[in-house]
């Protein structure tokens, strides 16, 4: 189907900087919101909430992928992640 649409400032220049952002037409990413608000996407897309974060300029791009930490820590014995948390010296 085709149509036209008036969207507001702020609608239209976030489209623009999705687009630009994915390498994308705004065309495409207008069609995969109105999939996604329907119900229609098959899953998330790569990158999912992140995305979107990442476009409306929230939150900033890792700047390296992710990658499995081999270490881990280990509280001493008595201790717990809960206790860590419930301190008296707290504002």
């Amino acid at each position: 189907m085709a149509m036209n649409l008036r969207l507001g400032p702020d609608a239209e220049e976030a489209v623009r900087r999705e687009a630009k952002r994915a390498g994308r037409s705004q065309q495409d990413v207008i069609r995969e919101a109105i999939s996604r608000h329907l119900g229609l996407a098959p899953g998330d897309s790569p990158g999912g909430d992140l995305s979107m974060l990442v476009s409306t300029g929230t939150v900033r791009a890792p700047r390296t992928s992710y990658r499995r930490v081999s270490k881990r820590v280990s509280l001493p014995p008595g201790v717990t992640s809960a206790g860590l948390l419930d301190r008296d010296d707290r504002i």
